[in-house]
């Protein structure tokens, strides 16, 4: 299938106006890279440090800025914006939306839906599913195959939940939310007393609260609450095989790449950022518009915005050993120059009253 240049703006236009230059016919019949386009394939240009592809980019219309204007025009069409990668992603979920449009709904005669379920209308649901008692589906979601809704819990309007997802009893999900493969919206936290050498479950008495515009990754767990619920607001993003504890609250529209990991009672602020594999304990507070590298280990709480990175450099094993050997011991080597400080400025005092 394809597309013309003109109906790409055109469809676009009450969301973000562009100027198109160049053939508005142009037909385009994909998405590419800059530098792996062909000629009847879009692709967009945000990055200046990949403004030396643009001359070279085989692609048959590229979304650039504002200031990449002129360099555009010397290679062909283009689409000018204000921002590329925004007007970009916006292509995509149109190229999606009129390519591979959603399936009408249904109700899969395998799926098992308990008679006190309110199911809204225009709703999909598909093979082999379980809906619980009480539990509510807004209008116009779709719930893929072999997914388990609890009871009492609810599925916001137009959410979309891929195969496997299971969402506990009591949790609620949020309008035109994404739920992808195998995540688990609910399970228990990870909570326990020690007592005569043994570990008591203290059980789980609260949910999770999950908000609108939310996307969570594959196989992505997120706790429910031991007594207080769970929660996560607004457009907040998470990537495959995250970890969320329990009693967490993540801000609105923060995100975390994959395999990061967030401890029990932790509370994230709003436009946050967790790298991959990073790591933020519990009952720490990050302040809205903090940033935290991949791989880091959140020790204590980050009360200022800002990007925190606490990464130890890779290096060759033996170098890395005798580092890391070194690095037991700057206590000690800080405490012995301290200690030579101190007497240097004995040494100097006593100097001074020597030559005086």
């Amino acid at each position: 299938m394809t597309l013309k240049l003109a109906d790409i703006t055109r469809l676009l236009a009450d969301q973000v106006p562009a100027e198109l230059i160049g053939n508005p016919e142009l037909l385009i019949e994909g998405l590419s890279t800059l530098d792996a386009s062909g000629p009847n394939e879009l692709t967009f240009l945000s990055n200046p440090k990949y403004l030396g592809q643009l001359a070279q980019s085989g692609a048959g219309c590229v979304i650039v800025a504002h200031s990449v204007r002129d360099a555009a025009l010397t290679r062909g069409s283009c689409i000018v914006v204000d921002d590329p990668y925004h007007y970009f992603a916006l292509v995509t979920q149109l190229w999606k939306r009129l390519h591979a449009p959603d399936a009408a709904p249904a109700i899969h005669s395998s799926a098992i839906i308990d008679p006190t379920a309110s199911i809204g209308a225009n709703v999909s649901i598909g093979a082999f599913v379980c809906i619980d008692a009480g539990a509510a589906i807004g209008e116009g979601a779709r719930i893929g195959a072999h997914c388990v809704i609890g009871a009492n819990a609810a599925i916001g309007a137009r959410s979309r939940l891929s195969a496997r997802v299971t969402v506990a009893d009591g949790c609620s999900i949020g309008e035109r939310c994404i739920i992808h493969c195998g995540a688990v919206i609910g399970a228990d936290g990870f909570g326990f007393a020690p007592h005569g050498g043994q570990w008591v479950k203290i059980e789980q008495l609260g949910a999770v609260r999950i908000g609108n515009d939310v996307e969570i990754g594959a196989n992505t767990c997120i706790d429910r609450g031991a007594l207080q619920d769970t929660v996560l607001e607004d457009g907040v993003k998470l990537d495959n095989l995250v970890q969320i504890g329990h009693n967490v609250r993540v801000g609105q529209h923060s995100a975390m790449a994959g395999c990061a990991g967030v401890a029990g009672s932790a509370t994230i602020g709003a436009h946050c950022t967790v790298g991959g594999g990073a790591i933020v304990l519990g009952h720490l507070r990050l302040a809205d518009g903090v940033h935290i590298s991949a791989a880091t280990t959140v020790t204590r709480s980050l009360l200022k915005p800002g990007h925190y990175t606490g990464l130890f450099p890779i290096d060759d094993n033996a170098a890395w050993e005798k580092n890391a050997a070194t690095l037991k011991q700057l206590h000690t080597l800080r405490e012995r120059l301290k200690q030579t400080e101190k007497t240097l400025r004995q040494l100097q005092a006593r100097f001074k009253e020597e030559k005086s």
